[in-house]
């Protein structure tokens, strides 16, 4: 009776923790058409900070229309990543001091 039991409770939580397991990934690395607004929803939208919403856009979303591969926009260097930044990314939200750590940041992980 007792095996019974355990057999029931197990054939009822099985089925909710596969549902609860299985998701879309694509809302992790979803595209966007701008830099900007990358950095806004993760910024200002999910709270992370400056550096972090920096790294997170050049490493892990496809930017642009039609989007350009996930860990491509910011460049192969720093100096192309605070470039490109310079021109895709508004002066107001980031000082230079930010895009530069964010930036070096960025080079170090990217390849994680």
């Amino acid at each position: 009776m007792r095996l019974l039991r355990i057999t029931i409770i197990m054939s009822l939580i099985a089925p909710l923790s596969f549902a609860l397991g299985c998701g879309d990934d694509e809302g992790d690395h979803e595209p966007y058409d701008t830099f900007q607004a990358c950095f806004d929803d993760h910024n200002k939208v999910e709270s992370f900070g400056v550096g972090d919403s920096i790294k997170i856009c050049c490493i892990d979303h496809p930017i642009g229309n039609p989007p350009a591969a996930a860990n491509t926009v910011c460049g192969e260097s720093a100096s192309a990543c605070q470039t490109y930044l310079a021109s895709n990314l508004a002066a107001a939200d980031a000082t230079a001091t930010q895009i530069m750590a964010a930036c070096a940041g960025y080079i170090t992980d990217r390849t994680k």
